[in-house]
């Protein structure tokens, strides 16, 4: 069971390979058929007539809720549908073509995998023995079907991977780019073009001098149909009715805080005595105090002034040892709280870059580096953080073996005593601020600076959540209910009667039937389904709950799939078409003579911009101006352009010089990068053009 074990672990799934980490749920995903009884599907959906049945979509959806904690189940859904649309897709097409994956293929990727290393499966030279593995396989078929079955959903996830490596292996090799081709993106980077010109900017013309009419728009929308295809959506505006604590619940709160500031008389049945107990201004086990008391434990951790609520930090920071302060709110909280210690320095700003090596503690198991060449980099890498010019973070993005160092880079903000390895925490707290060396712990050698120190101080605190009571609930709940009741006789007036209550109205617009959040508002997918119901109807209102809050919402918009209509668009179109007939209006200021006429009719300067490249195409002091950079490439030295419709203004250049850059020795560097370029985005255009002509059914918003 041991080799079984590692076969579970150790083969390789469906890896993502350039941008297809959308499939790592996909594994054994698209089997069965059929329908439930009642006319509910069994198919979350179907691509192309190939059904995607509801269970194991259902595992995969749950599966990853799992890992995504606090994410709503209709959006992780929707990601997962996605991975699986396009993974059937990719499965059509290869079975299309009649890939297939035989079983040597299979064996040379077991090779290269952990299981190639497995003494089970080497010879006396310690290399891959590919009849040892056929014999083992053959013999859990016979003896343990259980163990043969979990090998074959393995050995299915290889030869999945593999026709996809394969498939996307074929789009590759017809994105071939021929050396006119490198030649071209060479001359665009490197050529250089000095030329003069005259700009007319579009903001000296005011936009409400320019009309717009709806009819224009309406053309525009035809024109540009694939730009402007809408999914069906909602348009609501709704109230949010927080079940907050009332001022009585706080301050009622307060006053069952502040027994504790004075000894408590208390029976002891053993004794069948009353006992005193110390406040907790004097209790020496305050530990046991707090955790008999507070809604959170005890911490003895040391914390700094900033760590402290920003309303109280001064005054409990300077609290003198052995004093109490409270009770005091903070957020949904009562506090009271003690100063027990005070400590100098007890907070140390750090950065770090991590270099490990094979074994050390959570290393990659792909590091072959040794401990004596982890010593030597980290070595050589605090000479180079004692440089002047040393940037440490820069140091650690290209040096770290930390994988987090990628996300937040070197520094690991302020560390008190208790939260690192004893050496790192040694060198950290026994060191100046400034301070950069080399320590070793268990993890491999860490190139340590010393940013800054601060003082910290541990209080004991005494937490109270401040509930809302039954009193406030009931409150709450007659004032929602008389909102919805009134909004429902007058629907008109929502925002009106919102007004008169004290009540925010707040939008939420372009919801889609499969949507799970709103914005403002968070998660609350029963809202949305019911926004897409036959009978809502415009106008139409109802109360859900959301996060113990009550929302009365209103449809106010409906919007159906097709072509988005002028109204919806009005605001995107409207600003392109000014744009272009001011564009028309400074074309005809920019006609006729040289540039120093043209400047001098429209008031403004002829300027110079050099070292211009088609590549960047970027005019100092004005941007990115691609066809205006374009134009100047296409010009005769001396000659002047026509006017020139750019993305800031129009412009009229003359062509000064143009400098040709000379060939390199090879030109292989480019045509690669160019390749490269193409690959990783022939696989999105491949995967939008496979949906874009795919017949897809959703049935997402029956169960999600």
């Amino acid at each position: 069971m041991a080799v079984l074990e590692k076969i579970r672990s150790k083969t390789v799934f469906l890896i993502a390979i350039i941008g297809l980490a959308l499939f790592a749920f996909v594994i054994s995903d698209f089997i069965g058929r059929g329908k439930f009884s009642g006319g509910v599907p069994s198919a979350i959906g179907s691509v192309n007539g190939e059904d995607i049945p509801i269970g194991p979509f259902r595992e995969q959806v749950e599966n990853a809720q799992r890992q995504y904690a606090g994410a709503g189940s209709a959006w992780v859904a929707q990601q997962i549908w996605k991975q699986n649309v396009q993974q059937t897709l990719l499965n059509q097409q290869v079975e299309k073509l009649g890939l297939s994956v035989e079983k040597e293929q299979i064996l040379a990727i077991l090779e290269k995998s952990e299981l190639g290393k497995d003494p089970n499966f080497t010879n006396e030279f310690g290399v891959f023995d590919a009849n040892k593995f056929t014999a083992y396989i053959a013999n859990i078929k016979s003896s343990n079907p259980q163990a043969y079955a979990q090998w074959k959903l393995q050995e299915n996830a290889i030869v999945q991977e593999t026709k996809m490596q394969m498939y996307f292996s074929l789009i590759g090799a017809g994105l071939g780019v021929t050396k006119a081709e490198a030649e071209i993106d060479y001359a665009q980077e490197k050529d250089m073009a000095d030329i003069n010109y005259v700009a007319l900017p579009y903001n000296t013309i005011d936009d409400k001098s320019i009309n717009v009419s709806d009819s224009e728009i309406e053309q525009y929308i035809k024109k540009h149909e694939k730009q402007f295809k809408q999914e069906a959506y909602r348009n609501i505006q709704y109230v949010v009715i927080n079940e907050r604590p009332s001022a009585e619940d706080i301050q009622k709160e307060k006053e069952a805080t502040l027994q504790y500031l004075r000894p408590e008389i208390v029976f002891n049945a053993k004794t069948n005595k009353n006992d005193t107990i110390a406040s907790f201004a004097t209790v020496k086990n305050v530990r046991e105090y707090v955790n008999r008391r507070s809604n959170v434990p005890f911490d003895s951790l040391f914390v700094k002034k900033s760590d402290l609520p920003v309303m109280y930090a001064d005054t409990l920071f300077n609290l003198p040892i052995g004093k109490v302060f409270g009770p005091y709110e903070d957020g949904n909280t009562v506090k009271l709280s003690r100063m027990l210690a005070k400590e100098m320095n007890g907070a140390v700003n750090v950065s770090h870059i991590l270099v490990a090596y094979e074994g050390s503690q959570g290393a990659n198991p792909a590091l072959k580096r040794t401990k004596e060449e982890a010593k030597a980099r980290a070595e050589e890498l605090l000479t180079q953080a004692k440089t002047p010019e040393a940037n440490f973070d820069i140091l650690a993005i290209t040096s770290s073996d930390d994988p987090s160092v990628q996300r937040r880079g070197a520094n690991l903000g302020y560390i008190t005593k208790g939260q690192m390895v004893k050496p790192f925490e040694e060198f950290a707290f026994n060191n100046p601020a400034g301070t950069v060396g080399v320590v070793e712990t268990d993890y491999g050698f860490h190139v340590i600076k010393v940013i800054d120190k601060v003082n910290t101080v541990q209080l004991a605190t005494i937490v109270h959540n401040i509930e809302p009571s039954d009193k406030t609930i009931n409150e709450l709940f007659s004032k929602v209910t008389k909102f919805e009741m009134d909004v429902n006789e007058k629907p008109k007036e929502f925002g009106a009667i919102a007004k008169k209550s004290d009540l925010s109205v707040l939008r939420g617009d372009y919801l889609h039937i499969n949507d799970d959040n709103i914005p403002g508002l968070g998660s609350n997918r029963p809202l949305v389904k019911w926004l897409f119901e036959k009978d809502t109807k415009i106008g139409d209102v109802k109360m859900f709950n959301s996060n113990s809050n009550y929302v009365v919402a209103q449809l106010v918009k409906k919007g159906e799939e097709g072509i988005s209509s002028v109204a919806d668009v009005r605001d995107i179109v409207k600003p392109i078409l000014i744009k272009q007939k001011k564009a028309e209006i400074l074309k005809g200021k920019a006609k006729g003579g040289n540039l120093e006429a043209i400047a001098s009719a429209n008031k403004t300067e002829v300027k110079t911009a050099n070292g211009l490249t088609m590549k960047s195409a970027i005019i100092a002091n004005e941007g990115r101006e691609p066809r205006v950079v374009g134009a100047a490439f296409g010009l005769k030295q001396g000659t002047t352009s026509k006017p020139i419709e750019g993305e800031r203004g129009v412009y009229v250049i003359k062509l000064n010089s143009l400098q040709v850059a000379t060939p390199p020795i090879n030109y292989r560097p480019y045509a690669k990068a160019i390749e490269t370029q193409r690959l990783s985005g022939a696989i999105d255009e491949v995967l939008n053009a496979l949906e874009s002509t795919a017949k897809i059914k959703n049935n997402l918003s029956t169960f999600y």
